[in-house]
């Protein structure tokens, strides 16, 4: 029989997630302060890199691709760097965080206090979203003075960063719990998120692809987040932003139940 003391955040599955908040509030600060303390390395550093990419292929191809008729390659660029930034950040804080907390041993002190799996997945989520949205408005901030950018549908802007931040943070969770070695989830980052970052439609169109290439892209979940946020500022797409929403939303709820279930079971957190 379970003691009432038995603390874990799988001990009480059926606690009301708004009861004991203040153990998610705590987590979630803790989250926010790992890498906000840092911010040099964890915002200003994706930052510059956009900056470089803007840079590098916005002097090179400006004047050679049009992407979208009366859409400049520079400005249709940003949105792709933006989002790529937001992605590839979210993903980052709450892998990172999972991982060094197994390896320093200091888990237990996540593990030990009475939290619900739904405040502790919770917690790690929205310090993921956080961080992606900061790294994805400093991106905005820096280049929106070099482009002309528009913003035609802001309402599709949020929801996408919302949505894909959500959908990174998640994996992050996943892979920092699959993860019990540094090399695992650099091999995670490298041969799968990377990958599937560069080639989601952040540096051109797949209208510009053959058909092969576009078919290619089409299932890649990450371009649907992409072209989604691009919608927002210009008003032009690949794929329908409502379809887009939809996979990107359909991914993010299977991917959380996943994850769900691997906290409430303790899934390479016990040990």
């Amino acid at each position: 029989m379970a003691k009432e003391n038995d603390f874990s955040p799988l001990s009480s599955p059926f606690a009301p997630l708004g009861e004991g908040m203040s153990g998610f509030y705590t987590l979630f600060y803790k989250e926010w302060l790992r890498f906000w303390k840092v911010r040099v390395q964890t915002v200003l550093a994706p930052v510059l890199t956009a900056l470089l990419f803007l840079l590098v292929f916005g002097h090179t191809l400006r004047n050679t691709l049009e992407p979208y008729p009366g859409v400049a390659y520079t400005a249709f660029l940003v949105p792709g760097l933006a989002m790529m930034s937001v992605l590839q950040n979210a993903f980052a804080n709450s892998s990172s965080s999972l991982m060094q907390s197994k390896m320093t041993g200091n888990i237990i002190f996540v593990l030990l206090p009475p939290l619900s799996y739904r405040e502790f997945f919770f917690a790690y989520l929205l310090a993921a979203v956080a961080r992606g949205l900061i790294c994805g408005v400093g991106v905005m901030l820096c280049t929106v003075w070099f482009v002309d950018l528009r913003f035609q549908h802001p309402l599709w802007i949020l929801i996408f960063a919302l949505l894909g931040s959500g959908v990174m943070g998640v994996l992050g969770i996943i892979a920092g719990m699959q993860s019990d070695r540094m090399d695992q989830l650099s091999a995670f980052q490298n041969f799968i998120i990377l990958p599937f970052t560069f080639l989601s439609g952040v540096f051109y169109s797949i209208h510009s692809l053959p058909p092969f290439g576009q078919t290619f892209s089409r299932l890649n979940p990450f371009f649907y987040m992409v072209d989604g946020f691009r919608y927002g500022f210009f008003g032009v797409y690949d794929v329908s932003p409502w379809l887009s929403a939809t996979i990107v939303a359909a991914c993010l709820l299977a991917l959380s139940l996943l994850t769900l279930w691997l906290i409430k079971t303790g899934y390479k957190l016990r040990h």
